[in-house]
């Protein structure tokens, strides 16, 4: 339990002190995507190519890339009906806002040092399903819903998908473990260094990334909106831990997932869709807050 609190306050630690530096102008707010790029190019597909380097995957876990959907599909649709009675844009803003997973920049991290390679893969296989909405199903949606001009079709979403580099190096690992295919040991010396630094990165990333300039007439819609998505969430985490047959890491992965903050592009898909912006992105800035009690709170309860 020591180690495990430990690791979390470190990561912690990390967060704070990048949004410090952020507040004292040693970031600029510009830094946030610079850093991002890093992680989700560089960092972050290194981390994976290392985790799953000689790792056999049992198939029977690609069935997690449906769950990645299904569970934005359900957060979308509770958006969809908490606003039920009231306007389009209403509920377009809920659909994009209740829903996503900020994995790669958040979730993996604490993945990558608490639940080892297989559970970097349980998280990965997950992150496939969670992209295919997050990275425009999900708008697509909304934006019909809120019958804004914004459309996207099916080759720009095919596009926008495959254009994700996380996303190409799960489906390359996925093939190489599955052949058994050897990488060159000079290929994971470089991956297992750099990936070494993608918890580090990615916690920096978040605290200079971190919003916390409420307004009092937000308060409201963001103790909604978690509420309802963390609430889900609950649900998920006690369904996945109890009733799927996999094995009890997997099972832990899932658990704690399900609790990671609202997608980062869930912003840029609001102002497209002419929401509020800026009650998007208190919204995002509190669940990360949330998120990092809770999956501390989890690692701590199941004591992994």
């Amino acid at each position: 339990m020591i180690e495990v609190l430990t690791k979390a306050t470190v990561f912690i630690a990390i967060i704070v002190m990048g949004y410090l530096l952020k507040r004292k102008g040693f970031f600029k707010a510009s830094d946030f995507r610079i850093i991002s790029k890093i992680v989700l190019n560089i960092t972050l597909p290194c981390a994976v190519i290392s985790n799953f380097n000689n790792l056999k995957i049992d198939m029977s876990l690609l069935f997690l890339i449906f769950i990645g959907i299904i569970c934005n599909l359900v957060t979308v649709g509770a958006g969809y009906l908490v606003e039920l009675k009231k306007s389009d844009d209403e509920k377009a803003f809920n659909m994009i806002n209740f829903s996503g997973y900020n994995i790669g920049c958040f979730a993996m991290p604490y993945v990558q040092s608490f639940l080892g390679p297989i559970g970097v893969v349980a998280t990965c296989l997950f992150d496939a399903g969670n992209s295919l909405l997050c990275t425009g199903g999900t708008y697509s949606i909304a934006s019909a819903v809120a019958k804004t001009d914004g459309k996207t079709t099916l080759s720009s979403f095919i596009k926008k998908v495959f254009s994700s580099i996380p996303l190409n190096t799960y489906i390359i690992m996925l093939i190489v473990s599955y052949f058994n295919f050897q990488i060159p040991k000079p290929i994971i010396m470089f991956t297992d260094t750099v990936g070494a630094g993608n918890g580090f990165l990615a916690m920096l990333m978040v605290g200079v990334g971190l919003e916390l300039n409420l307004k009092r007439s937000q308060i409201g819609k963001i103790v909604q909106t978690l509420s309802i998505r963390y609430g889900i969430s609950i649900i998920m985490a006690f369904i996945f831990f109890i009733f799927l047959p996999f094995s009890l890491e997997v099972r832990q992965v899932l658990a704690i997932i399900v609790f990671a903050p609202v997608s980062a592009v869930s912003i840029a898909f609001t102002e497209k869709c002419n929401g509020d912006v800026g009650l998007a992105s208190a919204i995002n800035s509190s669940s990360i807050i949330f998120s990092i009690i809770v999956m501390t709170s989890m690692l701590l309860i199941m004591n992994v």
